[in-house]
């Protein structure tokens, strides 16, 4: 691999050594022997050798091509002392192609096409080029607008004559192009290079439509009209040295011999030129190859996707019969410029971005060119949206190429003009690395080299022409490039579509073209705002006057709407922001955290665009926000521990003598965790055991400190110390430790009388305070409901809210009906006196563990019970497939099932002692009263109810139990489900799959 070239000096008395020449092979001096080039006369000669991407490949190319051309070598030898031009095509051609060097080495007297003056063919002299190598002749009627020719030459013998012409142009516009690495040649503009590709493209298949109609039609003239339209990049006339040539056929009649014709000039083309590729004609692959004009309009009026009309934007008419060419591209050019207003756009446009940066292995990312974060396609992408969303207003937009398509957005005012120049850079540099990339095997290629392949790098570093800038050598100005240009294209979403917008409400920029209001609504609906209007006054909100946090918003806006388009609902997430941004107009540290922390930038928008129920939340404890950092060891909302954060609402409301104080204490500090777990579970920090132990954690902190806090106001009252010890014992969720966003707490209140105090008036003081902390914490609020549930008590609520440990024992030894005693599983102390709690669960064993199992009688009860839940308590209305509590395999079904073992078994399986599900299914498992795969089905299907539950109340911010129909909410439940927003048919369908699977063993286990 050659070396750093080094600059001649003014004159030199001998030959420098192979390793300043670049040459570090080190059969280099006997291969310059081998060519004569060891003479002081040839030290120029060497000198340009030497620049070349790699001199040691292009020397032994030029080994070989001496052998090749025998006596004529001194020709070529004494040409490359005086023709500097020569110099730079050929050394430049054989030190970045092997694959040129090996057809120079098979025809070498074509490096007679690389010496003097070269002049590129024209387009009309390449086909006239083409068309004479396979002898063609104009069909009747053949002129300006009619391409059709007839060859006399066919078969393999057309296809070798046509690839040899082909190879040999492509040969020396890759030599024009390199020459200036080598040599002080013009450096052939990026889209000069494009055009000619597509020009000789053009030529290309002209002729091979020549061959097929000889093929074809060999006894009389061509019966039909046949239109190439070019797709792609060679419609945009940008096409690069290896690609596929993307056609579209229209024929009429579209019959047998228009798909013959077609099929055939295929076949030539791919065989002699490119792959020539059809796929993008209607219905793709699955749809017939050549359809009629009329065909096709009705195909993009009735079934097109956004994505076609997308593609539409660089068809051009290339060969064959040009006015029906034209005829298509004018039918079908009034639907691509209102696609923006198709219903479906905005979801479509999203769903095809993800598509394409899926497409591409995380671990090839960074070195795509075409696919990766900030590549090609990111640019192709957001320029050709800006087009569909305003070319309909602006005819100045109905251009095909990427470079002309930027310079019309600038022109317009729709992309500041810097940003176009800038965003033209980087595309143009890409594209550069990409032809050479593809040049060095004439292979299709868009991957950059390994980052640990220092060699490869540096052979594409010299041939992109890079060049030491006195810090770096070619290849670290190579890697800052890659970078530089990188990182620009990743900001170009935020550059193209918000930068305009917020010039348009915001003024920040005298000199900055502004889009109508027209324009700024139609921009923001393309971006999946449903209320443009409304958006557009929230931004204006936000940057409005001259102040120093407006023209911050104004900086960081474009970023954060670049995120928020990302979200299930960018209009409530701006409103959202909006609100938080008000709340927090004297915290200096809001705007700058989300200025210098992108990753709190990215994490809010997702929050604030997803969930309707974390807004509110974070307004009134917006220190939050400052959770959504990182540090050293990871997201700090993942930091606060359950137990740590229960001692911390216990401490706070523990200052307060007045118990609505206390409470309001704690209220606040429930809604900042609150706030931090949803956010966590949004972003898909906490799986879901995680969240529901977090959130029965904070209820049960909650408890505590209002018991405590009450007992505290009425003991300071009474004067006396109290009467009683009270403590709760959760229920439900609440005792399971699996509450979600919208679970109520069900909880029994236990008193013990002290010593010398009668009951009655232990109980009637216990009584008082159940009463009052229910009603403190049920107290109105703009935060999520803090409802205390007794309805699981003895007698339900017929019976008295608090009881003794004795009534209780009394009750249940006597009364507990099985519905009873299956609730008593999930048992479990969670506030006040610990030791009356324990007590208290060791009293009820006797009741939830019976001896011998519960009694035939009562699993029977049970299953009555169960088969009656089942129905009778769905709602009016609800689907039994989606209802993610009471409907088919969901939470209840489950959770019946795993308490129906621990009636039946516990008493056996110590393990069964336990009042989580999770736990209690892994305890099935273990003991192996259950299948090890039908744990597993109930496992998941308990998880993903509960996933799905949990999600719901996040996104509509209130507490519901059925899943919506395909829409825009099941799509945002599916999203913060953890599934892709374009997924949300798959989530359904999991969901579906899974709950069925779990009902059929819960239907086993009932029925044995």
């Amino acid at each position: 691999m050659s070396g750093r070239a080094v600059k001649p000096p003014a004159a030199r008395s001998a030959i420098p050594g192979p390793g300043r020449l670049g040459l570090v092979e080190p059969t280099a001096p006997d291969e310059l022997r081998e060519l004569g080039w060891v003479e002081v006369t040839k030290v120029e000669v060497l000198w340009s050798l030497s620049r070349a991407a790699n001199a040691d490949l292009a020397l032994r190319t030029l080994v070989r091509l001496k052998d090749g051309l025998g006596d004529e070598w001194s020709e070529l030898d004494r040409a490359l002392d005086t023709d500097k031009g020569l110099r730079g095509r050929l050394f430049g051609l054989l030190g970045a192609s092997s694959a040129f060097g090996d057809h120079l080495v098979a025809e070498p007297s074509s490096w007679r096409m690389l010496a003097g003056d070269v002049e590129l063919p024209s387009k009309q002299e390449a086909t006239d080029r083409l068309l004479e190598s396979v002898e063609a002749t104009p069909e009747p009627g053949a002129g300006p607008d009619l391409l059709m020719y007839r060859a006399a030459i066919t078969g393999p013998d057309a296809v070798a004559a046509l690839r040899k012409y082909y190879r040999d142009q492509l040969m020396l516009l890759a030599a024009a192009d390199l020459a200036a690495t080598v040599e002080n040649e013009p450096v052939l503009p990026y889209q000069a290079v494009g055009h000619q590709l597509s020009d000789l493209a053009d030529a290309a298949l002209t002729a091979a439509l020549a061959v097929a109609v000889a093929t074809v039609c060999p006894d009389e003239p061509c019966p039909v009209r046949l239109a190439v339209i070019a797709m792609g990049k060679c419609g945009a006339r940008e096409l690069n040295y290896v690609s596929d040539v993307d056609v579209v056929f229209v024929a009429e009649p579209a019959d047998t011999v228009a798909s013959r014709l077609a099929g055939e000039m295929m076949r030539v083309g791919s065989s002699a030129f490119f792959d020539v590729d059809a796929a993008l004609r209607p219905e793709g692959k699955r749809g017939e190859l050549v359809r009629t004009l009329e065909s096709h309009i009705a195909y993009y009026k009735r079934w097109a996707k956004t994505w076609e009309f997308q593609a539409l934007l660089k068809a051009r008419p290339m060969t064959g019969d040009l006015e029906l060419g034209k005829q298509y591209t004018d039918a079908l050019s009034p639907m691509v410029w209102i696609a923006s207003e198709r219903e479906n756009f905005v979801p479509e446009v999203q769903a095809m971005r993800r598509r394409v940066e899926e497409m591409v292995p995380a671990e090839l990312r960074e070195r795509e060119l075409k696919l990766g974060r900030g590549s090609l396609r990111d640019v192709e992408f957001a320029v050709q949206l800006l087009q569909l969303v305003h070319g309909r207003a602006d005819d100045s937009l109905h251009v095909q190429s990427t470079v002309d398509a930027l310079t019309a957005l600038a022109a317009a005012g729709y992309v500041g003009r810097d940003d176009a120049a800038n965003l033209t850079a980087s595309y143009e540099f890409l594209r550069l690395l990409e032809h050479r990339l593809q040049l060095q095997k004439l292979k299709r290629t868009h991957t950059l080299p390994p980052a640990d392949d220092e060699e490869a790098l540096r052979w594409l570093a010299r041939a992109a022409h890079m060049r030491p800038d006195g810090t770096k050598d070619a290849l670290g100005v190579l890697n800052a490039e890659i970078r530089r240009n990188s990182h620009r294209v990743r900001r170009l979403h935020a550059k193209l579509f918000y930068r305009p917008l917020l010039e348009s409400v915001a003024r920040t920029d005298k000199d900055a073209l502004r889009l109508s209001p027209d324009g700024a609504t139609r921009q923001l609906a393309a971006l999946g705002y449903t209320a443009p209007e409304n958006a557009l006054g929230h931004l204006t909100a936000l940057t409005g006057g001259a102040s120093r946090k407006g023209r911050i918003q104004a900086l960081l806006l474009p970023t954060l709407l670049e995120c928020l388009a990302d979200t299930p609902d960018p209009d409530a997430g701006l409103l959202a922001y909006r609100r938080l941004s008000d709340a927090m107009v004297d915290q200096t540290w809001f705007l700058r955290l989300l200025r210098d922390e992108a990753s709190v930038a990215e994490r809010l928008m997702t929050v604030l665009g997803s969930s309707a129920y974390v807004p509110d939340l974070l307004v009134k404890a917006p220190d939050v926000v400052r959770l959504f950092a990182d540090s050293p060891s990871g997201p700090r909302l993942l930091e606060p521990k359950p137990e740590d954060v229960s001692r911390g609402i216990l401490t706070a409301s523990s200052r307060y003598d007045d118990p609505t104080r206390a409470i309001n204490a704690a209220r606040s500090l429930r809604r900042y965790e609150l706030a931090r777990v949803a956010s966590a579970d949004i972003l898909g920090m906490l799986d879901v055991p995680e969240v529901c132990k977090a959130l029965s954690s904070v209820w049960a902190a909650v408890l505590n400190a209002s018991l405590s806090a009450v007992i505290k106001a009425s003991v300071s009252k009474r004067g006396t110390p109290a009467p009683a010890v009270l403590t709760v014992i959760g229920m439900g969720r609440l005792g399971g430790g699996e509450l979600g966003y919208g679970s109520d707490a069900d909880v029994l209140f236990v008193c013990e009388p002290i010593e010398g105090v009668d009951e009655t008036e232990a109980v009637k003081w216990a009584n008082g305070v159940a009463d009052q902390v229910r009603t403190l914490l049920g107290a109105p609020s703009t935060d999520p409901p803090l409802e205390v549930d007794t309805g699981l008590r003895p007698e339900g609520r017929n019976g008295p809210v608090v009881r003794t440990i004795a009534s209780y024992a009394a009750y249940y030894d006597q009364w507990a009906q099985s519905w009873e005693v299956q609730a008593l599983l999930r048992a479990h102390h969670v506030a006040g006196d610990p030791d009356l709690g324990l007590r208290f669960l060791h009293m009820i064993d006797k009741t939830r563990y019976p001896e011998g199992g519960v009694s035939d009688q009562a699993v029977r009860e049970i299953r009555r019970i169960k088969a009656r839940v089942d129905s009778e308590r769905l709602p009016r209305g609800a689907d039994p497939a989606t209802h993610t509590k009471l409907g088919r395999g969901g939470l209840a079904d489950i959770e019946w099932t795993v308490q129906l073992l621990q009636l039946r078994y516990a008493h056996e399986v110590m393990a069964l002692h336990n009042t989580s599900t999770l736990e209690t299914l892994d305890a099935i498992g273990a003991a192996e009263l259950l299948g090890e795969a039908d744990v597993e089905l109930l496992r998941d299907a308990w998880i993903t109810a509960t996933k799905a539950r949990n999600s719901l109340v996040l996104v509509r911010g209130k507490p519901t139990d059925q899943l919506p129909g395909p829409g825009r909410v099941l799509s945002a439940v599916a999203q913060v489900a953890g599934w892709g927003n374009d997924d949300a048919g798959e989530f359904l369908d999991n969901y579906l799959r899974v709950t069925r699977r779990a009902k059929a063993v819960v239907e086993r286990v009932f029925g044995e």
